[in-house]
């Protein structure tokens, strides 16, 4: 292995680390030498990689984004009903729903450069979503309304389980526990026959 393959390596394992980490103690609770300590790295081999504990939040945010857009991509490329691509939302929270959940509580703490990043998540899922809400409405399956106002309901109804995971799935999944229910709800509310 060469040294540049090495270096992406490494880079590779702190970002996982720090995503692992970040999920159990919580980003802004987190220090760059907790991750340092959790990959077996030491303290300078973090900073060389990521010059501030801004860069590496961002740079994990980034990282996940990318990973949670392209999961709802490749699941919502299986259909394309409104209801199918959410339910493809929910399996992409749910494989790192801990990390999210901090996200979603942490968001208002963390650097803008971060805030921004979580917001380009919700960007991409909102795409997939939009565009099959518009063919629904046109169908007329579901209610016309403004499809950033769909969105944004979905995700505050998701967002409020996670922040409030210990009145509604204690030491459990959220999404396992409560998402077909939410998935459900959520649909009777913009469907066309309970108008």
């Amino acid at each position: 292995m060469n040294r540049q393959q090495q270096k992406e390596n490494t880079r590779r394992k702190l970002l996982d680390t720090a995503l692992d980490v970040f999920s159990r103690n919580g980003i802004t609770a987190t220090r760059m030498s907790d991750i340092a300590e959790a990959a077996g790295v030491s303290h300078g081999t973090v900073f060389l990689h990521f010059e501030s504990q801004e860069v590496l939040i961002s740079a994990v945010i980034e990282d996940f984004g990318f990973r949670m857009a392209s999961r709802t991509h490749e699941l919502s490329r299986e259909s394309g009903s409104v209801k199918e691509i959410l339910a493809a939302h929910l399996r992409g929270i749910q494989e790192h729903e801990s990390f999210y959940s901090r996200l979603v509580k942490e968001s208002s703490h963390l650097p803008i450069v971060a805030r921004i990043a979580l917001t380009d998540i919700q960007s991409a899922v909102s795409f997939h979503i939009s565009r099959a809400a518009e063919r629904e409405m046109a169908a007329g399956t579901i209610k016309r309304m403004p499809v950033a106002l769909l969105f944004n309901t979905w995700v505050g109804l998701i967002h409020y389980y996670l922040s409030n995971a210990d009145q509604f799935a204690p030491g459990e999944s959220v999404i396992e526990s409560c998402g077909s229910m939410l998935l459900e709800h959520f649909m009777r509310m913009i469907s066309i026959e309970n108008q």
